[in-house]
């Protein structure tokens, strides 16, 4: 990877990765990764698990000295993923019964603990 990636990034693409492959060895096939609505909402992963369209947020952290990484995910990011996933919906050709929004938190870099909360909710 290029020098002026942070560790953040390099980190988050890591997550991101580790949850392709969970999400896979679970039966999803994914779709998309890093799907841009707009500058305030990306969705990391978009997936499908039989005749639901799943968008993953993935939070990656290498330990919980700044919290859980699921404590990551405000409100207000929820919103704009629900948003980026409405406008992902229209422009796919494909029609999807259900779709629900996803977390998967990666904590750790080597032998990563993942956990995934599905259908969460914005309520």
């Amino acid at each position: 990877m290029p020098k002026f990636f942070s560790k953040n990034k390099i980190v988050g693409n890591s997550g991101e990765d580790i949850a392709c492959e969970f999400l896979k060895k679970n039966g999803y096939k994914i779709l998309e990764r890093n799907f841009h609505y707009s500058r305030m909402a990306e969705i990391d992963i978009i997936a499908k698990k039989k005749d639901t369209l799943v968008f993953v947020e993935v939070k990656t952290r290498s330990n919980e000295n700044y919290g859980h990484p699921f404590e990551a995910v405000s409100h207000k990011k929820l919103e704009h993923i629900f948003k980026a996933a409405q406008a992902y919906m229209q422009i796919t050709e494909e029609e999807y019964k259900k779709f629900r929004i996803d977390i998967i938190s990666v904590l750790g870099v080597e032998n990563p603990k993942i956990e995934h909360l599905e259908n969460v909710s914005l309520n």
